[in-house]
């Protein structure tokens, strides 16, 4: 009797799993997206691409400040986000500070601006204007 040869199936192997695009998770209050949308109304001639860019810039006492500024349209690299019908474009470096954070607007006695919870600053200076991460 002849010992027949082992026969082996091919076995299919899976392609390598394309590396998955980075997310950020950036949150906006009513108050906040409603006083957004009146500065965007108020300049005349944006385009529909228009939205505001959310940085973080070196300084302040603490070494990072926050940044707003109405731009025109996103640039390449930037995560464009959409929050309560306000699009927000956050650059690759400013990202790493910013996943996480709520914008808010706040009026009171002292006077209004937007206002930043951070869960990933682990300080601030004593103005507020500033944080540490």
């Amino acid at each position: 009797m002849s010992a027949n040869p082992a026969t082996t199936t091919p076995t299919a192997t899976a392609a390598p799993a394309a590396p998955s695009a980075p997310s950020i998770s950036l949150g906006v209050t009513e108050p906040a997206a409603n006083e957004i949308k009146k500065f965007m109304t108020s300049e005349e001639g944006l385009p529909e691409t228009a939205g505001l860019r959310v940085r973080v810039v070196p300084g302040g006492c603490s070494g990072f400040q926050y940044s707003l500024n109405i731009e025109e349209e996103s640039r390449q690299g930037d995560f464009v986000l959409d929050e309560k019908g306000v699009r927000l474009f956050v650059d690759m470096f400013s990202a790493q500070y910013l996943n996480g954070v709520e914008i808010d607007y706040v009026t009171n006695v002292m006077g209004s601006g937007f206002t930043f919870t951070n869960p990933n600053a682990t300080g601030s200076c004593g103005c507020g204007s500033s944080f540490t991460a």
